[in-house]
């Protein structure tokens, strides 16, 4: 832009600014003052390098479940899904089971 364009820019912007109501004038102040807390928050949310990295875990995560759920045959993922809902609707005898294996553990360590 060269220096005439300018000049004829701001004399059409300060006619423009006498013509024009208080009112308006507050309007283009509040649409300003909005675009700009807007650009401080997309500004403020690419800084932020720990909840930036925490969205990028997320998609990794759901990335990784989607590929073994593409990757496990579909009678392993009954199967898994059925034990998985035998556990929850009677947890005692896995807790027994948990607890055994922990002994079992404590035990080997012990005797060493």
């Amino acid at each position: 832009m060269d220096e005439d364009t300018r000049a004829t820019r701001a004399a059409v912007s300060a006619n423009e600014t006498q013509q024009r109501s208080p009112e308006a004038i507050r309007a283009d102040i509040e649409q300003t003052r909005a675009e700009v807390g807007d650009t401080v928050e997309a500004l403020a949310a690419k800084t932020d390098v720990k909840a930036r990295a925490q969205e990028r875990v997320e998609e990794v995560k759901e990335t990784v479940r989607k590929k073994a759920r593409d990757a496990t045959p579909a009678p392993v993922q009954r199967g898994g899904q059925q034990f998985v809902d035998t556990a929850r609707a009677n947890p005692a005898p896995f807790v027994a089971a948990g607890l055994v294996v922990l002994a079992v553990i404590l035990w080997r360590r012990s005797s060493r």
